[in-house]
């Protein structure tokens, strides 16, 4: 597991539950509005999965869940691994992804490792390779709505509202493909911070 960075406080990622976040190093797409640009290459963080663990452990009793973000985590072979140690630990875990490895999902599911999932839905399908940096199977994309919006786990789809590459009509789009029972934000686009402001694991 290549760890890109640590925020060992929120209130905000998780919905009503104090948390820390795990950033996950590398991602299979490059999008051009990336608010954690930083974290796309691989091979820019470290292999201290077992120094995470640690500072977790020292924290059982003051946070509640734990926030697996990135980067993209489901690139990660050994993200199964990494899960069954927190959940050991008695955190909560919400996951954070694009939707891109819907088996993964339904793995990590399937385990009982997921406590709340948040799939960024980038944009109308027509726009998805534009807004996701990459080439896009969509099939691959609407799998992971359908996997995640059947789980009966707590869940909530978002987009990211980028001025000039997507437009209230977009977001309509997108809203009537969703299914019903969902949620849906949207978030508004802030320039991305640097990374420094993580605390890194070294």
């Amino acid at each position: 597991m290549e760890i890109g960075g640590l925020t060992p406080f929120t209130l905000s990622d998780y919905p009503g539950r104090v948390a820390a976040i795990v950033f996950t190093q590398g991602c299979n797409f490059a999008c051009p509005f990336c608010h954690n640009s930083g974290l796309i290459p691989t091979g820019h963080g470290s292999n201290e999965m077992v120094k995470v663990l640690e500072f977790l452990s020292k924290r059982r009793g003051r946070l509640k869940a734990v926030v697996i973000s990135g980067g993209e985590p489901t690139i990660h072979p050994d993200l199964p691994f990494f899960l069954q140690e927190i959940k050991r630990l008695g955190f909560e875990i919400k996951l954070d992804t694009n939707g891109s490895r819907p088996r993964v999902l339904d793995q990590l599911i399937q385990m009982g490792l997921l406590d709340f999932i948040a799939m960024d839905v980038k944009a109308p399908w027509r726009k998805y390779e534009k807004l996701s940096g990459c080439k896009v199977d969509t099939s691959v994309i609407k799998r992971s709505i359908e996997i995640i919006s059947k789980s009966n786990i707590s869940h909530l789809f978002r987009t990211t509202l980028v001025p000039g590459l997507l437009n209230e009509l977009d977001i309509q789009e997108i809203r009537r493909w969703l299914p019903k029972d969902s949620k849906h934000i949207v978030q508004a686009y802030r320039p991305s911070p640097s990374l420094k402001s993580r605390h890194f694991i070294s």
